[in-house]
């Protein structure tokens, strides 16, 4: 974003028209040369279907079976489950869930399906963040779009299936955005209400989209030099309202059901703004110069104040630096704080299950590396247009080649994503300490028939991380198949201080109690498991049988 001088908006719209009617062979040229936003929309969609290509045939990946539509929604009644069984699905985003749908009953399993409509979604949004940026004139535009559409720190959105949820919301956040700037022009209901239509159904599809009011506001900012209450801030309050709702329904969602909550989240307020710090410099540092991104990064210590609290400073003289110069140009301001605001949901204030793994994650930055994109991308135009004729010429060059780097970079990061062992082996290597990784491979050799080296994975995720409670409950389980049942029970119970609200390790631990003789404490766990969710079946179905157990038997 450029700001050369603060104008009014009556003032600004009166220039634009003027400029408009002085100008109509130059904007006639211009919509009929490269600068048409159709002929950039088939580039991009071009660059992005080959740059993605080695995933377009990739499977099924870590937690993909948690969104594609399981077995028992796949019908018109699991439809309507996922819109009104709170719990039916991993996360209440029934508008994502519901497109899973829809593309189940298309082409079933196939992967390339999955990964195609993501490709078009991501090159669908880059679309839609060239024509806002050229409705609000900023300089660029291409430029930004096309970086957007290819930088690599975005592979992990486009080609993995699961985040879907980060494409699809992002077009519609987009879509919002754009028809709500139509309204703020002429004040037209309809346009209202389209922008209000696509925002309740980004809502829908991911929590994230409830950060775009306040990025609208952001955005008539800067262009305009104010905020007036009545004419900005009040149309948007049911959609801060709205925002508000689901996002607090996502944060049950992440406590209750994914078990975002113990030790692997006590932090105090302190710890939480120093890693808030250095999240951020970690995201634009990898957006500046994308190098070692992998699917899992290591995950940070806390404990230690210094020197991770200089990132946080660092950060807050930057905005104070940005402050202080906004009379001069309100974009530096204005970018930071989209990159910031877009970003705060996963800083480290609030619980997010992710953070058991790492507390830094690429598709987490989806929506908000658009701040950083468009503002060197406005940067680096404006310095261009000022420059004498030698550099203007070479700019175009080097614009595609920067493009073209990146593309090719994202090409090979692409790779990574062809199946679960290339993805897990890869991350390995750029993070030894992937007990994530060692633990799906784990499973990924128990189902191969692998049995030894399936435990000794599992083993290797317990000795770094101890208290891993996916790994204890495969370990248990592989030692209970063995007829080691006192020992596999241990194991369960370890999984279970982690995480206690797990039904399916309650389910294990219950059936392992059953094997021990241990009936009625094998009952306790499957009411337990079915207060946390009570339409899990294979607790149900035990309770029946251990009660049944019991009427014969009540000694045991």
């Amino acid at each position: 974003m450029t700001q050369s001088e603060p104008v009014s908006r009556t003032r600004a719209h009166k220039r634009s028209r003027a400029r408009a009617r002085a100008q109509p062979a130059v904007a006639s040229a211009q919509a009929r040369g490269l600068s048409n936003p159709y002929w950039v929309g088939f580039a991009l969609l071009a660059g992005v279907l080959i740059a993605y290509a080695p995933a377009l045939n990739g499977a099924f990946l870590w937690d993909d079976d948690a969104h594609v539509t399981r077995p028992e929604l796949r019908t018109l009644h699991g439809l309507w489950r996922i819109w009104f069984d709170v719990g039916a699905t991993q996360q209440y985003y029934p508008l994502l869930h519901s497109a899973f749908w829809l593309e189940h009953r298309w082409w079933g399993n196939s992967t390339i399906g999955y990964h195609l409509v993501n490709v078009l979604l991501h090159a669908l949004a880059a679309w839609l963040l060239l024509i806002i940026l050229k409705r609000l004139k900023i300089p660029g535009a291409t430029l930004a779009a096309g970086i957007f559409a290819l930088h690599p720190v975005h592979v992990e959105s486009v080609a993995w299936i699961s985040e879907q949820k980060n494409t699809l919301s992002l077009v519609f956040y987009l879509s919002a955005g754009y028809a709500y700037l139509r309204f703020d022009e002429g004040r037209r209901s309809s346009w209202y209400i389209l922008a209000s239509s696509f925002f309740v159904l980004g809502l829908l599809t991911k929590t994230v989209v409830a950060t775009l009011p306040a990025a609208l506001l952001l955005v008539i900012w800067w262009r305009d030099g104010r905020l007036s209450w009545r004419r900005d801030v009040m149309p948007l309050v049911p959609w801060v309202m709205a925002g508000t709702a689901a996002g607090l329904v996502t944060a049950w969602f992440e406590r209750h059901l994914l078990a975002a909550e113990g030790a692997n989240f006590a932090f105090t307020f302190g710890q939480r703004s120093v890693l808030a710090g250095r999240v951020l410099w970690f995201y634009a540092g990898k957006l500046l110069w994308p190098v070692h991104l992998t699917f899992v990064y290591p995950r940070w210590t806390v404990d230690a104040i210094w020197p991770p609290v200089l990132f946080l400073l660092a950060a807050v003289a930057v905005i104070a630096g940005f402050w202080s110069i906004r009379g001069r140009s309100r974009a530096p301001l204005a970018a930071a704080l989209f990159f910031v605001g877009s970003l705060f949901p996963v800083l480290g204030f609030l619980n997010v299950y992710p953070f058991v793994f790492s507390f830094v994650a690429d598709h987490f930055q989806y929506l908000p590396s658009i701040g950083v994109i468009v503002a060197i991308a406005a940067g680096v135009t404006v310095l261009v247009q000022r420059s004498g004729d030698g550099v203007k010429r070479l700019a175009p060059a080097a614009a595609v080649a920067l493009v073209g780097t990146l593309g090719v970079l994202t090409w090979r990061h692409s790779h990574d994503f062809a199946d679960p062992r290339t993805l897990f082996e890869s991350t390995l290597v750029r993070n030894p300490a992937c007990y994530l990784c060692l633990n799906n491979l784990g499973t990924m050799a128990y189902e191969a028939g692998r049995r030894e080296e399936a435990l000794a994975r599992f083993m290797d995720a317990l000795r770094i991380k101890p208290d891993s409670a996916e790994a204890h409950n495969n370990v248990g389980n592989l030692l209970v198949q063995d007829g080691r049942i006192q020992e596999g029970i241990s194991h369960y119970e370890e999984a279970l201080k982690a995480a206690p609200n797990n039904v399916m390790t309650r389910t294990n631990l219950g059936i392992a109690l059953v094997q021990a003789q241990r009936v009625r404490e094998a009952k306790a766990q499957f009411e337990a498991v079915l207060r946390i969710m009570p339409d899990y079946a294979p607790a149900r179905q035990n309770l029946a049988a251990v009660q049944t157990m019991l009427a014969r038997d009540p000694g045991q």
